[in-house]
C-alpha cells in the first residue's frame, strides 16, 4: 500500500467515524429536547446550568448535522477522490476553525459582554417563564438548589415577573429554603447570582476545558492539511 493509499483510507475511517459522531449526537440531541430532566439526572449539575441558557437538544441538534456534512463531504470525497468535496471540506473545517479561534478570544477578553448579552436574553425568559412552564421552571430550580444560587444574577431577577406577581415571594433558593422568602429574607441570604456560579465551575474545569479544545484544533488542523495533501495528489493523476 503506497503513502497516497494509506492517507486515503485513513481520511475515509476518519471522516467515517465523524459522520458516526454526528449521527449519535443528533440521536442525544433528539432524547434531550424530548426529555431534558433525564439528561439532568445522568450529567449532573452543569448540565442543569447550561440547559438554563441555550436549548442542550438543539445544540447537539445543530453540532451534529454539522459533523454529518463534514463526515460526508471527507469520506465521500476521499472516497471518489472528487477535488469538488474535498475543497469544500477543507473549506467548511476552515471555518469552523477559525469561528472557534473567534468564540475562544470572546469568552477570554470579553466575558462582562457576555454577562452583559446573557442578562438581556435570560432574565425577560425568567421573568416570563419562571412558574409558567414547567420544564423551564424544573430546570431552574434544579440548578439554583445544587448550584446553590438564585436567578443570573441575584434575587433582583424575579422582581418584576410573573411569579413574584402571583406570588409575593422569591423562589426558595434565594432565601436558603428559609421561609417565607420575601424580599427582605431574599436581601439577608445574599444568594450569589448562577452566573458567578456557572464561571467559576468553568474556571475549575478550565485544565480539560482547554486539553479537549486543544485536541479538536489539533484534529481539525489535520484534517485539513490531509484534504490539501490529497486535493494537490490529485492533479498529478
Amino acid at each position: 500500500m503506497g503513502c497516497f493509499t494509506f492517507i486515503k483510507v485513513m481520511m475515509i475511517l476518519f471522516n467515517l467515524a465523524i459522520f458516526l459522531s454526528g449521527g449519535t449526537l443528533m440521536g442525544v440531541g433528539i432524547w434531550v429536547a424530548v426529555d431534558d430532566q433525564s439528561f439532568v439526572k445522568i450529567f449532573g449539575t452543569l448540565s442543569s446550568s447550561v440547559l438554563q441558557v441555550v436549548h442542550v437538544g438543539y445544540f447537539l441538534i445543530a453540532i451534529g448535522a454539522i459533523l454529518l456534512v463534514i463526515g460526508f463531504l471527507g469520506c465521500y470525497g476521499a472516497q471518489k477522490e472528487s477535488k469538488c468535496l474535498l475543497i469544500m471540506f477543507f473549506s467548511v473545517v476552515l471555518i469552523i476553525f477559525i469561528a472557534e479561534i473567534a468564540a475562544a478570544v470572546v469568552a477570554l477578553v470579553y466575558t462582562g459582554l457576555a454577562e452583559t448579552l446573557l442578562t438581556a436574553v435570560v432574565t425577560p425568559l425568567l421573568q416570563e417563564k419562571y412558574g409558567q412552564e414547567e420544564s423551564f421552571t424544573r430546570i431552574w430550580n434544579t440548578t439554583m438548589k445544587e448550584v446553590k444560587c438564585c436567578g443570573l444574577n441575584n434575587y433582583t431577577d424575579f422582581t418584576n415577573s410573573t411569579w413574584y406577581k402571583e406570588n409575593q415571594v422569591y423562589p426558595d433558593a434565594c432565601c436558603k429554603f428559609e421561609l417565607p422568602c420575601n424580599a427582605t429574607g431574599a436581601a439577608e441570604a445574599d444568594v450569589p447570582g448562577c452566573f458567578d456560579q456557572i464561571l467559576d465551575e468553568i474556571k475549575t474545569n478550565a485544565g480539560v476545558v482547554g486539553g479537549v479544545a486543544a485536541g479538536i484544533a489539533a484534529l481539525e488542523i489535520a484534517a485539513m492539511a490531509v484534504s490539501m495533501y490529497i486535493y494537490c495528489r490529485l492533479d498529478q493523476k
